[in-house]
């Protein structure tokens, strides 16, 4: 027993200070308990400074079956909380249900009356019910969003009952259509009502159409200042919806992807479910400008908004190697300077050589994240672990995934090499070579058309422009070079 919370207790003092969740596996390996945390080190010690000293029996029975713990960084605590909410719902663990039978996550309910109005519950009942939502934060923002710039009553008059002369200060500060003293009909306030329950059901899309027209409308019947506040609110709504949970996080985990992540972490020994995972690669043309991305799929899923490139400067011509070495650390170093949150896999795009050099670089970084590399047209897996590689059969959804990582990153890798090559295609990549300047980059571009056809071109064809010798020849094509022979490394 006391063998046991020490191994623990050492093994929960590695955990980051960062938002995620912690999976609690019992003897079997089986997972018994899925919690979310602010700070996983903080949280998951808690468990063990009182381990015998609970006064709940469930705690101490979960205490006392806890074997091995796993854990899943997240970005944010509200992802955290969103992930524990799917994990929960899929893997059903034991403890999970005696312990967590009284949380819930909050509705909104639109009530059944004449001008309805806007409640926060906790349980879902008869009506309308939208939800739930399991970030707190972000319900509360879309609230703020609703109370300013769409003016539902919030008010529990029964206006069958009560007959008031006038409205009351939410009407004067343009937070209320005032249904109360018949300042706005059923249809009316029926509209504004309808863009309430498309924004919550996070139909955004919807919502901003809808204004549009309502504004285009309004200005011209020259109904100049409620189209300036419809414009208003078409603004804050595009404000609000940058700041929205990224789209990953937007549809309830797939099981077959559950499945497909728990298959890749037996396959390659990964101590956790591999929820986040790096991709890496390396574009090129030859030796010249080099660049080093990262992709970042979660769920199965690419989210572009984390996707990183990097320009290499430490890596003089051709060498993948070391390239691959330089991007690795610096974005683990960004990582660890809190830009992003780590993943629970790395794969690289290449073979043993690529994948070693990976390794030197985390090792560099006091990093123990597994690290893979999926190798081109074998498709033979490569592991820290083992010098034979692994092979899957071709239609494996592991490798499957594993190819859909590999692709996305060597694709954003061509994508933003080429882009950076277009940039210095431009006019001015011409007058910027020694020697050079605007005239005869002009006499140039008049000969021959445009940059790119003139990096096609041999010293001699340069040379027969006035004013081009032969070191400005060799200049312009070293400047150039490489625009036939693009490489992916």
């Amino acid at each position: 027993m006391t063998d046991r919370l020490e191994r623990l207790k050492k093994l929960v003092r590695t955990f980051p200070n960062r938002p995620g969740v912690y999976l609690m596996h019992g003897s079997d390996g089986e997972i018994i308990y899925v919690g979310k945390a602010k700070s996983l080190k903080k949280r998951v010690s808690s468990y063990f400074r009182h381990a015998s000293g609970y006064a709940s029996p469930r705690l101490r029975k979960l205490v006392a079956s806890i074997e091995d713990i796993s854990t899943i960084r997240t970005e944010t605590e509200a992802e955290a909380l969103i992930v524990e909410s799917r994990l929960i719902k899929k893997i059903m663990p034991f403890f999970n249900v005696d312990l967590k039978m009284n949380e819930r996550y909050p509705y909104v309910h639109v009530t059944d009356d004449d001008f309805p109005r806007l409640e926060v519950t906790l349980r879902k009942g008869e009506g309308l019910h939208i939800g739930p939502y399991v970030s707190a934060g972000e319900l509360r923002r879309v609230l703020r969003l609703i109370e300013r710039y769409f003016p539902l009553r919030t008010c529990r008059h029964d206006f069958s009952k009560v007959h008031l002369s006038r409205p009351c200060l939410r009407h004067s500060l343009g937070k209320c259509l005032a249904p109360c003293v018949g300042f706005c009909s059923k249809g009316e306030y029926g509209d504004v009502l309808d863009d309430v329950v498309l924004l919550l059901r996070g139909q955004t899309l919807e919502v901003t159409d809808r204004l549009r027209k309502r504004m285009d409308r309004r200005a011209r019947e020259m109904r100049f200042e409620e189209a300036a506040r419809l414009r208003d609110t078409l603004r804050a709504l595009w404000r609000f919806s940058r700041q929205k949970v990224s789209a990953t996080l937007s549809a309830d985990l797939d099981e077959d992807t559950w499945q497909v992540l728990c298959d890749l972490q037996g396959i390659v020994g990964l101590p956790t479910v591999p929820w986040r995972i790096d991709g890496f690669d390396i574009s090129h043309s030859s030796g010249h400008e080099t660049y080093g991305v990262v992709v970042v799929f979660e769920q199965g899923l690419p989210n572009p908004s984390l996707y990183r490139r990097f320009g290499i400067r430490e890596v003089q011509g051709i060498d993948d190697f070391r390239s691959m070495r330089e991007t690795v650390t610096r974005r683990y170093r960004k990582c660890l300077e809190g830009e992003a949150p780590l993943p629970q896999l790395i794969l690289i795009d290449g073979g043993p050589e690529q994948l070693r050099f990976a390794s030197e670089a985390l090792s560099e970084l006091g990093l123990s994240i597994p690290v893979i590399s999926l190798a081109k047209r074998e498709e033979l897996v490569f592991t820290l672990d083992s010098e034979e590689p692994i092979e899957l059969e071709r239609n494996d959804p592991a490798l499957r995934l594993l190819q859909r990582v590999r692709d996305e990153s060597h694709r954003y890798a061509i994508t933003t090499h080429r882009g950076k090559r277009q940039e210095r295609l431009r006019r001015s990549a011409l007058e910027e070579i020694p020697g050079i300047g605007k005239r005869r980059a002009a006499a140039l571009l008049a000969r021959f058309g445009s940059v790119q056809q003139i990096a096609r071109l041999g010293e001699s064809a340069l040379m027969e422009v006035s004013g081009i010798g032969k070191s400005h020849a060799r200049n312009i094509l070293r400047h150039l070079g490489g625009i036939d022979d693009e490489k992916q490394g």
